[in-house]
């Protein structure tokens, strides 16, 4: 198993992406630490992970609080004695809003959850790996963190912003055996859309032209697959990239 005797934190795992992770890391031998707001939803992916012979324990986490993301990886050093793996997977989606209707409060909500989220689970975690002498971090940055059509402002912003905070570690840390990736999903089927309020006519409408050359939707069992080499030794020599997994999506532009 290629993650045998790993402990791996992974966010918004009660569903979508983050629970096919979570899952896959199990079968290949993590011990997973599920984390998301939905505290019943975790449980019951971790009650699936045992059912299949897997190590798991859910975390009520809401990752716009630093108390939570705190608490989600001292659970793992508490039950597990370590940490290995990070996957920054929990996030939301903006309204398509452009720059021109985006609120202050929409704004800071996204970026406290996609952005100032992720940078305080790798702050917390970066002492532990650095303690180590090693460590993985990965983080679900978008294709809307490589181009500006889409989604809107706010998103597009805060996903650009995990790609940066995602090169910047991997070089800062290089030689402390710390490696950290990013994965560019293009449209997978998840209920991220649940997260869309109040949708921007004018923003959406912009983003049509583009969402129609899709070639497909991806599974989040795909995304997980990504995400497995990523966390394994296969990955190795792989520090500060970002994984495009978008089925051909935007090799068209």
């Amino acid at each position: 198993m290629k993650l045998s005797n790993k402990v791996a934190v992974v966010t918004g795992a009660a569903s979508g992406m983050g629970k096919a992770i979570a899952e896959l890391y199990a079968e290949e031998g993590a011990k997973v630490i599920v984390a998301d707001l939905n505290i019943d939803g975790a449980k019951t992916v971790v009650e699936g992970i045992r059912n299949n012979g897997g190590t798991a324990i859910a975390v009520q986490a809401n990752v716009a609080k630093l108390e939570d993301i705190e608490n989600m990886i001292d659970t793992a050093v508490k039950e597990f004695d370590s940490l290995d793996i990070l996957v920054n997977n929990a996030g939301i989606m903006d309204g398509f809003e452009p720059v021109g209707d985006i609120s202050d409060e929409r704004w800071d909500l996204i970026f406290d959850i996609n952005t100032k989220g992720v940078m305080r689970a790798m702050r917390k975690a970066i002492p532990l790996f650095l303690k180590k002498g090693k460590g993985v971090i990965i983080n679900v940055a978008s294709t809307g963190g490589l181009n500006g059509a889409h989604a809107g402002a706010a998103y597009g912003a805060s996903k650009h912003a995990v790609v940066g905070l995602t090169k910047n570690t991997a070089y800062m840390y290089a030689n402390e055996g710390i490696r950290c990736n990013a994965i560019a999903p293009g449209g997978v089927a998840t209920n991220i859309g649940a997260s869309m309020k109040n949708i921007n006519e004018f923003g959406f409408g912009r983003t049509k032209a583009v969402q129609a050359v899709m070639p497909r939707i991806g599974e989040a069992e795909e995304i997980a697959q990504a995400a497995l080499f990523l966390a394994s030794d296969d990955a190795s020599f792989v520090n500060g990239s970002v994984l495009v997994a978008d089925g051909g999506w935007t090799a068209a532009f």
